[in-house]
């Protein structure tokens, strides 16, 4: 701080104009003058807090270190001096006052047996934004709702008389050991769930010994999120590639350096998708990502997050940029977002170290493929690649028997993110609790079908009679075989 001298509530009270602008943040006390007019989400919320304490407000969107990290030294005054704090001048600021952003309260977490009680509480009693953001999906919701329904499509074929007293569900992902063949996919501002956000993903993921994968959009810059773990705990970092290259290459060199064990690289998300209920709800344009400096808002289309906060990425991406991404780092890739077997086979003929199967959750193309489904594919048209590189699949997991059948199928391991996004919404322990759940439903379906070890999973504990005729055989249908021309 450039000036560390203890600073007086009457002395800050009195820069409570728009063109003279002091706040207080966690006790710190700065000069917002000039930044107000280019503030993120527009001046007013900053206003609305000069000459006062706009912790609380602050403290409810933006990572800690943001504020410091933003306004040059010589605007970062002092301190505030406690023995000069009022009841008064404490007080939120008129019409800061929010209605509950709850609507019951929360049950014991004891009494959450599954993934699906943690949706229903997060439904009933996470603000109505941060669950229309998590849970939307997009237009019609039919690939969202299709993820998960088709895994109840494929049936297990349980082996008899084997010995299952003991049953492990430790693997490895992309050279380093895991407890379970699941992991925390990326997800943006879990800190709308829970002022821990990714930190207490980090710290619940860590305890029981599984990754995560944190988003370019998180609500910390990850330098803040890595320490919350273990020193030498992997963390996977997922990139949406800007624009603006140099920052994603400044980004790369800071992960690098923070230790992060790979880069999975979004590939179906060149725009967001059109997530009407996401769009419906207004949302806080304070809202930002510190990494990437996407930021939220509303415009004539509505107040859709995803759409809003993702203005910065790179439509132009292409195969060739792979490139590019590989001169900025030496850690494995992986490619998150492939649809199809045909560009299953691009990527391995590129080189990378893995894929994700995945349609970012339903949130991008709707009537895209199930995820599961192109697993299938992959297996009828290209089963070459699962030894070449490893395999993900993300999106509609919500029992132990999906994560099986995945594995069954040649999966490396399955991502998991809205279901940790609502079990945050119990902080850490909430995290912890939900590995628990997994684990033991997992583990409870192996020694059901008769194995002991992931390595025993193969695709003849499956029956897949219910896809198979949806599953393609070759480049595509019949008539996909010559290409019509539109007639103008």
């Amino acid at each position: 701080m450039a000036d560390s001298r203890i600073i007086s509530v009457a002395e800050i009270s009195r820069h409570d104009s728009p063109s003279d602008i002091w706040i207080v943040v966690d006790g710190r006390v700065y000069d917002v003058t000039d930044f107000a007019p280019s503030h993120p989400g527009g001046p007013s919320i900053i206003l609305k807090h000069a000459g006062r304490d706009a912790t609380r407000a602050y403290d409810e969107i933006h990572a800690p270190s943001l504020i410091s990290d933003t306004l040059p030294l010589e605007k970062q005054l002092g301190t505030v001096d406690a023995s000069t704090v009022t009841a008064e001048w404490a007080r939120p600021p008129p019409g800061e006052t929010k209605q509950p952003a709850v609507k019951g309260e929360k049950p014991s977490l004891h009494s959450i047996i599954n993934s699906y009680d943690f949706e229903a509480v997060a439904e009933q009693t996470i603000s109505k934004k941060a669950w229309a953001f998590y849970s939307s999906a997009a237009t019609d919701l039919i690939t969202r709702d299709a993820n998960k329904s088709f895994y109840d499509k494929i049936w297990l074929r349980p082996r008899i008389l084997t010995d299952v007293r003991w049953a492990s569900t430790k693997t490895r992902i992309l050279g380093c050991e895991s407890e379970a063949p699941f992991m925390v996919a990326p997800a943006a501002v879990a800190k709308l769930v829970h002022p821990e956000g990714e930190k207490a993903l980090a710290r619940g993921a860590a305890a029981r010994g599984i990754f995560q994968c944190v988003s370019s959009n998180a609500s910390f810059p990850l330098r803040e999120i890595v320490p919350a773990a273990p020193s030498g705990y992997p963390f996977f970092f997922q990139l949406y590639v800007n624009s603006d290259r140099p920052k994603s290459e400044a980004l790369l060199r800071e992960v690098t350096a923070l230790g992060v064990r790979a880069i999975f690289l979004t590939v179906d998300a060149p725009l967001a998708g059109k997530r009407e209920a996401d769009e419906r709800v207004v949302a806080d344009a304070s809202v930002s990502a510190p990494m990437t400096g996407g930021t939220a808002g509303n415009d004539e289309k509505g107040g859709g997050m995803g759409r809003l906060m993702g203005t910065y990425i790179d439509a132009s991406l292409s195969w060739a940029d792979l490139a590019w991404l590989r001169r900025c780092t030496d850690l494995p890739i992986v490619l998150k977002g492939v649809q199809t077997a045909q560009d299953a086979r691009l990527a391995m003929e590129h080189g990378v170290q893995g894929i994700v199967l995945s349609n970012h959750g339903g949130r991008s193309l709707d009537t895209s493929s199930p995820a599961v489904l192109v697993l299938l594919e992959l297996r009828r048209c290209c089963p070459e690649v699962f030894d070449s590189m490893e395999v993900f699949v993300d999106g509609g997991i919500r029992r132990g028997t999906d994560i099986l059948k995945a594995v069954c199928l040649g999966a490396t391991a399955v991502g998991l993110g809205r279901p940790f996004l609502y079990a945050l919404n119990y902080g850490e322990e909430g995290v912890t609790h939900l590995v628990d759940i997994l684990k033991d439903e997992l583990e409870t379906s192996m020694k059901m079908v008769g194995i002991t070890d992931l390595g025993q999973a193969h695709p003849g504990l499956l029956n897949t009679a219910d896809l198979d005729h949806l599953v393609p055989r070759a480049e595509g249908p019949p008539y996909a075989l010559g290409r019509a021309k539109a007639r103008l």
